[in-house]
């Protein structure tokens, strides 16, 4: 690892400025990926700003039908939440199946936003639930938030503060997972909102997370795992490497899509 200067902010408004003043700064929630990254000399911030003490980014809140999770509340956190689980499980289901033990600790829901893994878990749920990413700057509609690989609407200057959807009338995720990293090799989200069937692709597409919108024009019109049968999952435009290549993804993607639906609650 290279030397780098640590700070622990204070404030949202701390965080940006300490970032400012930097050369070459980046923010420091749980670590997961640019920890490693920096360990294996692959990344060299000049200074690295810690946000995760920083309270008013931290807490679930459930009101009505509207949740918000801080962003840097970690994937335990949104595991275990009582009322979470009571509004949108799905969600609470999906971060149970981050990773291993340490890193659903240690990791923030606002740091995987931020990363945006091709194959991160959040990104779907996000994009399918319609969700609102709320930076110290402004909002920022999910399809608007991820843009590529690794790749975000985010500036320099922006903190993602916190996360927040409408709870779903039926939702649910399903992954074929790494099984050494557990990311997704293909994971599906799909929910059924108040503005209709809304299908997110995770793990598979070569620009990121992405809506199937032929698989959500068949559940509009019969919510139900059969409806799938008919839809083709081509292979253009998906990832190939040594885990699986496109047309195993594609295959993948209709198998989760029609385990997601029926298991849809």
């Amino acid at each position: 690892m290279y030397e780098t200067k640590y700070h622990k902010a204070s404030s949202v408004a701390d965080a940006v400025s300490l970032i400012g003043e930097s050369d070459d700064g980046k923010l420091l929630s749980g670590g997961q990926t640019l920890l490693p990254t920096m360990k294996a000399r692959l990344a060299a911030p000049s200074d690295l700003v810690d946000i995760s003490g920083i309270a008013n980014m931290h807490g679930i809140k459930v009101s009505g039908s509207t949740v918000t999770i801080g962003a840097a509340t970690t994937h335990a956190e949104v595991a275990r939440n009582a009322d979470l689980q009571a509004a949108c499980g799905s969600v609470a289901c999906l971060a149970a199946g981050i990773g291993d033990a340490a890193v659903r600790h240690l990791g923030t829901i606002g740091g995987s936003v931020a990363n945006n893994d091709p194959a991160a878990d959040y990104p779907a749920a996000l994009l399918a639930l319609g969700a609102t990413i709320t930076t110290n700057t402004r909002e920022i509609a999910a399809g608007d938030f991820f843009v590529g690989l690794f790749e975000t609407a985010l500036s320099d200057d922006e903190v993602i503060v916190s996360v927040s959807f409408d709870a779903p009338s039926k939702a649910a995720y399903a992954k074929f997972p790494n099984p050494a990293s557990r990311y997704a090799m293909v994971g599906v989200f799909a929910a059924q909102t108040a503005n209709g069937a809304r299908v997110a692709v995770t793990g598979a597409g070569s620009d990121g997370v992405y809506r199937q919108s032929d698989m959500e024009a068949a559940l509009d019109s019969d919510w139900a795992a059969s409806a799938l049968a008919g839809v083709q999952v081509g292979s253009e435009g998906l990832l190939s490497d040594m885990h699986a290549d496109a047309v195993y993804r594609a295959n993948l993607v209709k198998v989760m899509a029609g385990r997601a639906v029926a298991g849809c609650a």
